[in-house]
């Protein structure tokens, strides 16, 4: 991939694992020179190791890092992101727009805290970023144009995949994209086990599951076929398939996938009340 944003610079206020995640993302992906990208964090030593592997520039205040980007991203814990804003206000000037990856906070709610006309585009990613598989939605603020949101989608395309959605939605995305992992990771960790039961090592076992789920995943996203489709493929009359099919069907596997998602999503509501 070419340089896509040459002109522009980028600085990121905060580099927990999602901002790092991206950092690598936009450097390995050749997006952005990294000299084009600034960043500031209190945790020092995570900063500067960053600055020593990839290249990029740390700055000492979030003031400095607002004034020297064009693009400023927010990778910020909620309850923290309200005293940042607050802080670069002054500094955050057209035609300097702001991406926010801050869990549970309003595109309004950080509206509010800008300059009157600041773009904002809130962007809800989930932890696969840290391997560039990652699934990003997107929602635009009303001041947000076509041109931020390409932008937007370049940036997180660099690790993984994106969606643009309506924000009234991310409580959704975050029990689906966001709890998804878990969600599979315990599968991943419930067919290990069977392995384990029938007789395989817990090593073999364990590759053996997490690339089924890799490989079928991949088949559904590059065929674009209907997963039932698929699983059909697979299953043959009165086969080994059918029969543990009739087992998880039995166990209600599709209502409880879909309850814990739900759950999620419910949670999600609670935990953010300023989102309605």
């Amino acid at each position: 991939m070419g340089l896509h944003l040459e002109n522009e610079k980028i600085g990121f206020i905060g580099i927990g694992n999602m901002g790092e995640a991206l950092l690598r993302g936009i450097v390995d992906s050749g997006l952005m020179s990294p000299d084009h990208i600034v960043a500031h964090d209190i945790d020092t030593a995570k900063l500067y190791n960053l600055v020593d592997k990839l290249g990029i520039k740390s700055l000492e205040s979030n003031t400095a890092l607002v004034k020297e980007s064009d693009i400023v991203l927010l990778a910020l814990k909620p309850d923290v992101i309200k005293n940042v804003l607050t802080e670069i206000s002054a500094e955050l000037h057209h035609p300097k727009w702001c991406i926010s990856i801050a869990a549970g906070i309003a595109i309004s709610t950080i509206e509010s805290q800008l300059p009157e006309g600041t773009p904002v585009v809130r962007v809800m990613p989930n932890t696969p970023a840290m391997v560039r598989e990652g699934m990003s939605a997107i929602s635009p603020g009303k001041y947000a144009k076509d041109g931020h949101i390409d932008k937007v989608k370049k940036i997180f395309q660099s690790v993984g995949k994106t969606v643009i959605i309506h924000e009234k939605l991310m409580d959704a995305v975050t029990a689906l994209s966001g709890s998804g992992p878990a969600f599979v990771f315990l599968m991943i960790e419930s067919l290990t086990d069977a392995g384990v039961q029938l007789g395989l090592t817990r090593a073999d076992a364990f590759i053996m599951a997490a690339q089924t789920f890799l490989g079928s995943s991949k088949m559904v996203l590059e065929t674009g076929e209907h997963p039932a489709i698929l699983k059909n493929r697979v299953t043959s009359p009165g086969g080994t398939t059918a029969a543990g099919l009739y087992e998880l069907e039995k166990g209600s596997i599709r209502a409880d996938i879909i309850n814990a998602v739900t759950a999620a999503a419910y949670r999600s509501k609670q935990l953010s009340p300023e989102i309605l």
